[in-house]
């Protein structure tokens, strides 16, 4: 798989991708939300309705960003949440938003690396990250840690971009390529970050490559639905 970075710098993909959310920080909302015409609203709670089935009361949303998993899974389920991402930038919006939906004794919020994760084995109910393993510096070690967190037949639920296949793809294609990293150097003022959006995802394995990639990692059982005529994926992988 290629190694695709945001910057191309000799930092390292964590590093960078760490400086790019940092960077972004305070205009990430506004442009998810445009960029994708709010269907990213629909997809969390997509993921919200699957894993409430578990009824999971301890719940760590990796690479949380601003919080918007975070406080889709509090509010649908009513668990305990921690969220827990690498851009402290990112963490500050999302706190702030929580202060003001009064859910800081529901959610906390921690800088934290997802390929090292500071909790023990076996500690949470269901572990959720939504468009963050892609930006995994080693994806097998970050899967393996989001298996080693969860409690045995418990699940780790990922929502990530996919491809588009079928008549639709080109369109979508030169939208994704083409007008979203123009839009998104416009609002953000990070010429490489919407362009390594794309890139990213062309270079990141879904579907049944994904489902392969999390068996492997030794996972018990891997599901996955297409969402938006495979705009996104939602992958529920069983330990």
């Amino acid at each position: 798989m290629n190694q695709v970075t945001p910057y191309n710098t000799e930092a390292g993909k964590k590093k960078e991708v760490e400086d790019m959310f940092d960077n972004i920080a305070p205009k990430y909302d506004l442009l998810n939300h445009v960029l994708s015409m709010k269907i990213d609203v629909l997809w969390r709670n997509t993921l919200v309705k699957w894993m409430n089935a578990d009824q999971p009361k301890e719940v760590l949303d990796v690479a949380t960003g601003t919080g918007d998993l975070a406080i889709a899974v509090q509010k649908g389920t009513g668990a305990k949440i921690v969220g827990l991402d690498l851009s402290q930038q990112m963490l500050n919006v999302g706190i702030t938003k929580i202060q003001k939906i009064n859910l800081t004794d529901q959610i906390e919020m921690i800088k934290g690396d997802a390929e090292n994760l500071p909790f023990e084995s076996n500690k949470f109910d269901a572990v959720s990250v939504a468009f963050g393993v892609r930006n995994f510096e080693n994806l097998e070690k970050g899967l393996s840690e989001l298996k080693r967190v969860v409690k045995e037949e418990k699940s780790v639920y990922i929502l990530e971009f996919s491809k588009v296949e079928g008549f639709l793809a080109p369109f979508y294609m030169f939208y994704f390529k083409n007008i979203l990293p123009q839009i998104g150097k416009l609002v953000s003022k990070d010429n490489r970050a919407y362009t390594y959006l794309p890139d990213s995802v062309n270079a990141f394995p879904f579907g049944e490559k994904m489902k392969s990639i999390l068996l492997n990692v030794g996972f018990k059982k891997v599901e996955y639905k297409k969402l938006s005529l495979g705009i996104a994926t939602i992958y529920k992988a069983t330990k």
